[in-house]
């Protein structure tokens, strides 16, 4: 008496099952054909390394480094021995470095013998002023990156003086490193 109520439960679930497992095999089958992994396809490209410009200046200036550096940077010149041994000494003394290089790079601005470009002459022509600056500060060619970058930035800010650029450059850290 129980039976064709049992069969009838059975039976109607088959029945549904069978056309969801027709489409099932196919989408399955058509799935693991579609994830195959495919061959490295080479398109004949050069690899570019993607390191920033800077990236060899690994080595930390010692603070005499730096101050001697400095001072050529700006004076062009070389500093005399006991310049350099009376700045170190006041260096090493400080204990904050960051400070006391803005004090002295303040300090060198102020002299008259500084050579540092008028902002007439840097508005005149940016590009120069920008690869100059580089090549002084950090003794390369700035990339098509930087040199875009620099150039809407002083196009864009008037009140950005030469003397603002050189103290920037002077207390980044790819100037700390050689």
């Amino acid at each position: 008496m129980n039976m064709p109520i049992f069969k009838s439960v059975w039976i109607a679930p088959r029945r549904m099952r069978l056309p969801r497992m027709s489409i099932f095999i196919p989408i399955m089958l058509v799935s693991l054909l579609a994830c195959n992994k495919e061959d490295e396809v080479l398109y004949g490209l050069n690899k570019v390394p993607s390191l920033p410009a800077h990236a060899e200046k690994n080595k930390l200036k010692s603070p005499a480094q730096y101050l001697a550096i400095l001072y050529a940077n700006m004076f062009q010149q070389a500093l005399s021995s006991s310049g350099l041994i009376q700045l170190t000494d006041i260096t090493e003394a400080f204990g904050d470095k960051d400070l006391i290089h803005e004090v002295i790079i303040s300090n060198f601005m102020n002299r008259a013998d500084v050579h540092i470009p008028s902002d007439s002459l840097m508005r005149a022509d940016l590009d120069a002023f920008i690869t100059e600056t580089y090549k002084r500060f950090f003794v390369r060619q700035p990339t098509e990156l930087e040199k875009e970058y620099f150039r809407n930035y002083l196009q864009a800010h008037e009140n950005v003086t030469p003397e603002i650029v050189y103290m920037a450059f002077s207390l980044s850290d790819e100037y700390r490193f050689y």
